[in-house]
């Protein structure tokens, strides 16, 4: 199972959030691509950290990150 999240790929402050938050919630070793985090048990996935990385970035942060990273 995988769960992607443009947010981490885009904001290097939420990955490094994410990267140090991560091990307080699970046992399981972090295994994740540039915008993928992948789980191999459903009952290993941290949800009270994903709810809290959802919250962590507003529509409004978003557009406005990526629309700074548009080459116009």
């Amino acid at each position: 199972m995988a769960l992607y999240h443009s947010g981490i790929y885009a904001s290097p402050e939420l990955l490094k959030w994410f990267q140090n938050e991560y091990s307080k919630h699970t046992q399981t070793k972090l295994d994740m691509g540039k915008s993928c985090i992948r789980f191999k048990k459903a009952d290993n996935i941290p949800l009270d950290l994903i709810a809290d990385l959802c919250g962590k970035i507003s529509v409004e942060e978003w557009i406005k990150i990526y629309e700074n990273q548009i080459k116009r």
